[in-house]
């Protein structure tokens, strides 16, 4: 029952938080943090214990699920040396960096406890990102490139933890060879079950006829898909990314009832787990630094050290990838970083998350052979210390950054992406309407007037209406006009689509486009 009243208690604060965040213009996940640690000091609240090994399946299928959906295969396509880069090789670098100084700096660590430690500080959390940097003004191209770095470094982070962990329980030594095997068997095995149950579950919706049924089905999908990655000891979290990403792909237009449904659905979903989960991450602090340590101070010296490290290796390795993304500047013009300003925003953009502290929580007291776990209050206080720098003090200052660095939004060109997708929905609406003989001739201009108001409601001007006569006209014709206005939207709906799976296109702009023309179809249905 406790547990349920927080829950509850953290769902109803998000409600509060996010309209509070949006007055004081300070991202609101990090605001629920500051709210969970002032509740660890409420007794009631004090003694709710979740076990970490439910905090990742509870939390991170439908998160990860959320965020992915705003991406594409096509995306992907062009950016797959950045997102090795970041999510892969800079996860690594990170480990290493951070065992490395973990073994100077925490007495009696084993080489394979300061390789768990960087494992759990490595990945920034993609929920914490996409939270806390849509609460203000940035370029979508930096936005884009820290959504994929965060939908697989945790990937990456797990499988060198579980391989870490397992060699300090038992004393052994860490067999980086096997690791890197471990991590290419797991990534094959997830990507294998992501494509395949998505593709048993679309061939199962195909035989349901009912929008509720549908969209409840596809909620449980994230959860499903993670779990089986799991049961088969692969990566949850790139069976989970997957997944969303061939849902997307496999989607047409004439779902559009449906994806109005699971938008609105996923919208709320995704603000309640978000709160609720770093409510709880915020909750779980207090226990993390409560633990049998014997000096606190050295120990929170020793966090600061490390956490240093963590942002000054990010930091560097932004800087060599504004070298490289500059050379690449003609294959993917929308790349990030561009210079030193991008590398230090997307810097303290790096926060951690959910994966640090489940990982935190889930360090046994003693290893297999009964001894103390080595370096176990240190790591401790280490996880806890980055969760305060890079999460509750990066996400509160984000905001002051991104004015102090005089970062341009680049909203000149994502209205220049957004009125060249609808432009060519316009016109395929068009070419639709003009190809249609069972329309009368008086109707058709009316008609065309209406698709004119659209797009410019899409391009942001509103001064095109459709006159008293134009008006009258289309009632009176209202059979047929609805008949060659769905078929119309439908073709407009197919070329947005199409225009998402292509190379360079702003999935999520392509995705707002399509949302006015889905909400357009299920009001005149």
């Amino acid at each position: 029952m406790t547990t349920l009243l927080m829950i509850i208690g953290f769902g109803a604060a998000t409600s509060v938080v996010v309209g509070l965040g949006q007055k004081l213009r300070l991202p609101w996940p990090a605001l629920m943090v500051v709210i969970g640690i002032a509740g660890a000091f409420i007794p009631t609240f004090a003694e709710i214990t979740i076990e970490p090994e439910l905090i990742l399946p509870l939390f991170l299928p439908p998160l990860l699920f959320a965020a992915a959906q705003k991406t594409s295969w096509a995306l992907f396509a062009i950016r797959w040396r950045t997102i090795l880069g970041m999510a892969v090789a800079l996860v690594g670098v990170t480990v290493a960096a951070v065992a490395g100084t973990a073994v100077l700096l925490i007495p009696g660590i084993t080489i394979a406890a300061a390789v768990a430690l960087g494992a759990m500080l490595a990945p920034p959390d993609p929920v914490a990102v996409d939270a806390v940097a849509g609460t203000v003004s940035i370029p979508r191209r930096i936005m884009s490139t820290l959504q994929s770095e965060g939908l697989f470094n945790d990937a990456a982070s797990l499988v060198i933890f579980q391989t870490a962990m397992a060699a300090a329980m038992t004393g052994t030594d860490v067999d980086f060879g096997q690791l890197a095997l471990s991590f290419l068997i797991s990534a094959i095995i997830a990507i294998t079950v992501g494509l395949v149950v998505v593709f048993i579950v679309w061939w199962v919706m195909e035989k349901i006829d009912h929008t509720i049924a549908r969209s409840s089905l596809m909620l449980m999908l994230p959860f499903g898909v993670y779990l089986i990655a799991e049961h088969l000891h692969a990566s949850g979290v790139i069976a989970v990314v997957v997944a969303a990403l061939e849902v997307r792909r496999r989607d047409v237009e004439a779902n559009s009832a449906e994806r109005v449904t699971q938008a609105s659905t996923w919208q709320v979903l995704e603000m309640l787990i978000t709160g609720i989960a770093f409510g709880l991450i915020g909750l779980d602090l207090r226990m993390v630094v409560e633990s049998e340590h014997a000096d606190l101070g050295r120990a929170v010296l020793v966090g600061l050290g490390i956490a240093l490290i963590v942002i000054a290796v990010r930091f560097g390795w932004l800087l060599i990838g504004t070298v490289l993304e500059n050379k690449r500047r003609e294959e993917d013009p929308d790349a990030a970083p561009l210079n030193i300003r991008d590398a230090t925003l997307m810097t303290w953009g790096g926060m951690r998350g959910l994966a640090t502290i489940a990982l935190a929580l889930s360090i046994p007291a003693t290893t297999a052979t009964g001894e103390p776990f080595p370096g176990r209050s240190y790591i401790l206080v280490a996880a806890a210390v980055i969760l305060l720098v890079t999460l509750v003090l990066a996400g509160l200052t984000f905001p002051t950054i991104v004015n102090v660095l005089g970062i341009d939004d680049e909203a000149e060109k994502e209205r220049a992406d957004t009125a060249e997708i609808a432009r060519r929905a316009y016109k395929a609406a068009l070419v639709q309407i003009k190809n249609d003989d069972s329309l009368p001739d008086e109707v058709a201009e009316p008609l065309r007037a209406r698709f004119k108001v659209l797009y410019s409601q899409l391009l942001g001007t509103s001064d095109d209406q459709v006159s008293s006569e134009q008006a009258a006209t289309l009632k009176e014709n209202r059979e047929a006009m609805a008949k060659v206005q769905t078929k119309a939207l439908q073709s407009a709906r197919t070329e947005v689509l199409k225009a998402r799976r292509e190379r360079g296109t702003d999935p999520e702009i392509a995705d707002r486009v399509l949302r006015r023309f889905d909400l357009q179809s299920v009001l005149l249905k």
